[in-house]
């Protein structure tokens, strides 16, 4: 079985990277659950699956769930499977995502968001290699190696007795910590050609797409707060914009408005539209509140008001997410 196309997106020639690569590919072989820790973007779940194929269990499946995707009620059902009649809706048996990765690998993303009742029980998995379905009082037998990934610090949520020591110290027999694109710096002129040439391909454009010295000094300048996700985003975009294959300018923030209508009413001829005066009065506390409010509900609705999906959009934690969420919980109203 080849690798998945994807896994060519994993591209770069840092010191940084290129020592990432070597101790992944040196753990590969290791009948070990490990974690992958690196910030929202970085490709932890491009290091997951490059983690499975070089494995002896490259032949099995390689079962993935995003553990901030799911409500808590769910993720045990979801994980473990649950006999018929187990729960209201539960008309017949259903295999979980650790029965699915039987022979394979298990990957969980965002593992530090997993409730403690859940913990407890992938802890008794990892050490017994059992479990029982929900509703079930037989066991089932499996043999998986779980992988996960976290964008927080996860001692520090031991700290906090919200994740189990014991479980740590089963996960962590390695700790892959993948570096930021900001300390990829050779990277992402290659990350961008990369990127570029296969939009031009998906727009049916000829040739190479090109970026000017202003671009590439831009692009090398920037923090990449999202990473390479964003990276792929901000090039995508500049390829999709660009008349031809001459990429001269660049947007970072598609959310910016142009400067030229910023404050001019479309479509007319009238004067620049001033401030008001309650604008004007505006503190500062009030201008933040009102800067966060909207964000919270333009990330809320995009995520069909899930809190997880909402934080990500954000580039927030859940637990940043929530704190923001209850400051502004009585003015943006129950859903």
């Amino acid at each position: 079985m080849a690798e998945p196309t994807n896994i060519i997106d994993a591209l770069g020639e840092s010191d940084a990277f290129v020592q990432f690569q070597e101790r992944l590919s040196r753990v590969a072989s290791v009948e070990r659950p490990l974690l992958i820790v690196g910030e929202r973007g970085t490709g932890k779940e491009l290091a997951a699956s490059r983690l499975h194929y070089l494995s002896r269990r490259w032949k099995g499946p390689k079962i993935s769930l995003n553990c901030a995707a799911l409500a808590p009620s769910l993720l045990e059902s979801e994980l473990f499977g649950h006999e018929a009649g187990a729960f209201t809706g539960a008309i017949q048996r259903r295999i979980g995502r650790f029965e699915a990765a039987d022979r394979g690998t298990l990957f969980l993303d965002e593992i530090g968001l997993l409730p403690m009742e859940v913990q407890e029980k992938i802890l008794r998995v990892v050490e017994y290699k059992s479990f029982e379905r929900v509703g079930g009082s037989s066991p089932v037998e499996i043999d998986v190696r779980i992988i996960g990934a976290t964008n927080v610090d996860l001692p520090a949520l031991v700290k906090g007795e919200r994740f189990k020591r014991d479980l740590l110290d089963r996960l962590s027999f390695e700790v892959l910590f993948l570096p930021p694109l900001r300390e990829r710096r050779g990277d992402i002129s290659l990350l961008a050609y990369h990127f570029s040439s296969r939009m031009a391909q998906e727009l049916g454009r000829d040739g190479v797409p090109e970026f000017s010295e202003n671009v590439l000094a831009e692009m090398e300048n920037y923090t990449w707060p999202g990473n390479i996700r964003e990276l792929k985003n901000v090039v995508e975009r500049a390829v999709y914009q660009a008349d031809g294959n001459r990429i001269s300018n660049i947007d970072f923030d598609p959310f910016a408005l142009p400067s030229s209508s910023h404050y001019r009413q479309s479509e007319s001829g009238a004067e620049d539209a001033q401030p008001t005066g309650a604008e004007k009065n505006k503190t500062l506390e009030e201008t933040v509140r009102e800067i966060e409010l909207n964000a919270l509900r333009q990330a809320l609705e995009r995520s069909n008001y899930h809190q997880g999906r909402a934080a990500e959009s954000l580039g927030m934690t859940y637990h940043q997410f929530r704190g923001l969420y209850r400051k502004h919980k009585d003015e943006i109203g129950p859903r």
